[in-house]
């Protein structure tokens, strides 16, 4: 479980000053983030040091990270907001 100091941090971290990528991470990281397993957290803190224009193809679907850590992060993300 995530504490309040690493939250906060996280929470920073999460607004890029993209909207279209703030919509996605700041509810994520406030609402999903503190009950994911160790390794689902790890993955999060991972996406969040790629670059924003990066973050913001995969998240409009342009393309997907090569690596699977961050694939799986942001199917994650986007599965939350997109009806099935």
């Amino acid at each position: 479980m995530a504490d309040a100091i690493e939250l906060n941090r996280l929470f920073w971290h999460s607004r890029r000053g993209m909207l279209e990528l703030d919509v996605l991470l700041v509810p994520f990281v406030q609402e999903v983030y503190p009950d994911l397993d160790p390794e689902d957290q790890a993955r999060y803190r991972k996406l969040l040091e790629c670059e924003d224009q990066d973050m913001f193809g995969w998240f409009m679907q342009r393309g997907e990270p090569e690596d699977a850590d961050l694939r799986r992060m942001v199917r994650m993300i986007l599965d939350r907001v997109q009806p099935k």
